[in-house]
C-alpha cells in the first residue's frame, strides 16, 4: 500500500478521542476517514480541523464509508462483537480496545469467525506488550538467563474508580491487563483463579470491594498475584516483579523528576493510564498501522482477547462464590498457534 491507511474510528470517548489525536499527530502512514459515535455532536467536535472525514451515528455505516481500509474500535464493549464480525466479513484489519467483547462466549464467536477466514485481522489493545519496560522483561524471561519463572508479583492501582465501576469490574476491566501480561510474559495459559477480599478501603465507594488480591495458577506451574486497588487516592501505579530460579527482575519503578524543596523531597506520580502508557499506546498503534498496510496482523490476537475474558469470568466467579475456580478454555484454533499463552 502506497497511500495512507484509511481508518474508521468507532467511538470517540476518552480512549477513542486519544487514538484519534494519535492518528493525526504521532503515527504516520494513516489518516482518519470516518468516525462513528451515537453522539454525533461529540463526533463532529472530535474531527474539527480534519479534512474529508465523514461522521456517522451508526458504526456499520462508518465501515462502508469511502476510503476505509481498517477499523479502530474504541466503542463501549457491548458494541464490539457486532463491529468485529462486520469488519471480518469485510476483510478489514482491526485494532480493538480491550476487552474484545463483554464475555467469553461472544469472544469465542469472534475467534471462530476470524478462524474461518484463515488469517488474522484483529489486534486487541493490550498495550502493555508495547511498553518498553514490559518488552524488556519479556526479552529477559525468554532468554532463560534467570532460569524458570516461578512467581509474578503485580500491582495495579488507580487514583479513583469511575462512578459506574462495580466489584467485578476490578477483575474484568482492570486486572484484564495483568491477565494478558502474565500469559504473554510466561508463555503459559492461566489454569485457575482465586480472589481474596480484604476489608474494603474506607475511601472505596459504598458496596465496592476494593482492594482485591487475585491469584492465578498457570498450566506450567507458576503463580501470579495481583493487588488491584482502584481507589488508592495517590496515583496510578503499575508494577511487576518476576521471581525466577536464578534471580528476579522488577519493572514499574522508573522515576520521574524528583523535587527537593523546603526540607522535603517529592516526585510526580502518573495520574492515569493514558499518561503512564502514552509511549506504549503510540507504539501499539504504530505497529498496527504498519502491519495493516502490509496485510499482516501483530500483537495480541482475538484468541488472547478470548482467553482474557475466560480467565476474568473465572475470577468474577471466585469473587462471587469464593474459592479456587478452574478456567475452562475452548480448543485453540490452529490459526493462533499451539502451546500455552501468547
Amino acid at each position: 500500500m502506497t497511500e495512507p491507511l484509511g481508518v474508521a474510528v468507532l467511538g470517540v470517548g476518552h480512549m477513542g478521542a486519544d487514538h484519534l489525536r494519535r492518528l493525526g499527530e504521532t503515527v504516520g502512514g494513516a489518516r482518519v476517514v470516518a468516525v462513528a459515535d451515537p453522539d454525533t455532536a461529540r463526533a463532529e467536535a472530535a474531527v474539527v480541523g480534519r479534512e474529508r472525514v465523514t461522521v456517522h451515528s451508526d458504526a456499520l455505516a462508518a465501515l462502508d464509508a469511502p476510503g476505509v481500509d481498517a477499523v479502530l474500535v474504541a466503542s463501549p464493549e457491548a458494541a464490539h462483537e457486532e463491529a468485529l464480525l462486520a469488519a471480518c466479513a469485510r476483510g478489514l484489519p482491526v485494532l480493538c480496545e480491550k476487552p474484545l467483547t463483554p464475555d467469553s462466549a461472544a469472544a469465542l464467536r469472534v475467534v471462530e469467525a476470524e478462524a474461518r477466514l484463515g488469517r488474522r485481522l484483529i489486534q486487541v489493545g493490550f498495550m502493555r506488550r508495547f511498553d518498553a519496560e514490559y518488552a524488556a522483561l519479556k526479552t529477559l524471561l525468554d532468554s532463560g538467563d534467570l532460569g524458570r519463572p516461578l512467581l509474578l508479583h503485580c500491582v495495579h492501582r488507580n487514583v479513583s474508580s469511575p462512578p459506574h465501576f462495580t466489584s467485578s469490574m476490578l477483575i474484568s476491566s482492570s486486572v484484564s491487563h495483568e491477565i494478558d501480561a502474565a500469559r504473554w510474559l510466561l508463555g503459559q495459559e492461566i489454569a485457575s483463579v482465586t480472589v481474596v477480599r480484604p476489608t474494603p478501603s474506607a475511601h472505596a465507594p459504598a458496596g465496592l470491594l476494593d482492594p482485591q488480591l487475585v491469584l492465578f495458577e498457570t498450566a506450567g506451574g507458576a503463580v501470579v498475584d495481583v493487588e488491584v486497588f482502584v481507589n488508592c487516592g495517590f496515583g496510578y501505579e503499575v508494577r511487576c516483579e518476576a521471581v525466577c530460579e536464578r534471580g528476579s527482575a522488577r519493572i514499574g519503578d522508573a522515576h520521574g523528576m524528583v523535587v527537593h524543596t523546603a526540607g522535603r523531597a517529592h516526585e510526580d506520580v502518573a495520574r492515569d493510564y493514558v499518561v503512564r502508557f502514552a509511549d506504549a499506546y503510540d507504539r501499539e498503534v504504530r505497529a498496527w498501522v504498519a502491519a495493516a498496510r502490509e496485510g499482516r496482523a501483530v500483537g495480541p490476537s482475538a484468541w488472547d482477547g478470548y482467553a482474557a475474558a475466560a480467565v476474568a469470568e473465572a475470577g468474577v466467579a471466585s469473587l462471587r462464590d469464593g474459592g479456587r475456580v478452574t478456567v475452562d478454555l475452548a480448543v485453540r484454533p490452529a490459526l493462533y498457534g499451539g502451546g500455552g499463552g501468547a
